[in-house]
């Protein structure tokens, strides 16, 4: 055999082991990519997934809850539903219901006290109104804020200075006391009595009333 063979065989050879050894870095290197870039999906995803899981389980909870007495809610019945255009003394305060003004508070939050004649209409109409003492911390409203905006039936205002608790939660014919924003309670509230089984008028409007939210 030939030196000139030998070395035509021996450099096919090397280029071989070249190509195969380049081969077997490419796939490690796409190995490499498609396993960082799975991994990074599946971050994403748990990045996503985790807090809907949670959130879903919050929901969950707050549903249950709902469904079971609440602690502290006063119930108060025989409650008269007459329209008047006068001003109603109303007992307890915030009012539950009772007589009120022809026109309903339009739902919303706002950061000045409203008629009690108006609001207790919306409560008619399946609102819950929740109440402030005025010197309530900003922080504790900002927390009041956020449980009422975004509810088409929710009402939010500071109270008189006479609150026979800092927040009040009202629906008609109910009511919750509680000494702070935080309480777990009222967004129980909020859920079961929104539009809720007490509701006298259900289905009428909250909006195209009188006042302006914030």
């Amino acid at each position: 055999m030939s030196t000139r063979k030998v070395d035509a065989k021996d450099r096919a050879a090397q280029v071989a082991a070249m190509r195969a050894e380049q081969q077997r870095r490419d796939r490690r290197q796409r190995n490499l990519i498609v396993g960082g870039a799975a991994g990074l999906s599946l971050a994403l995803v748990a990045a996503v997934a985790v807090p809907l899981v949670n959130a879903s389980r919050e929901r969950a909870t707050v549903e249950a809850a709902a469904n079971a007495p609440i602690d502290g809610v006063e119930e108060f019945t025989e409650l008269t539903s007459n329209h008047v255009e006068t001003a109603v003394s109303y007992d307890p305060l915030p009012p539950v219901g009772g007589d009120h003004n022809p026109a309903w508070l339009n739902c919303g939050v706002y950061t000045e006290p409203v008629p009690n004649e108006n609001a207790v209409h919306s409560l008619e109409h399946g609102a819950v109104w929740i109440t402030y003492d005025p010197d309530l911390p900003a922080e504790q409203v900002e927390i009041l804020t956020d449980l009422v905006e975004g509810e088409a039936y929710g009402l939010l205002s500071p109270g008189e200075a006479d609150m026979p608790a800092p927040v009040v939660a009202s629906a008609w014919g109910l009511q919750l006391q509680v000494e702070d924003a935080g309480d777990e309670r009222l967004e129980v509230f909020l859920e079961r009595y929104l539009q809720g089984e007490q509701t006298p008028e259900p289905g009428a409007a909250c909006f195209g009333g009188v006042g302006t939210p914030a």
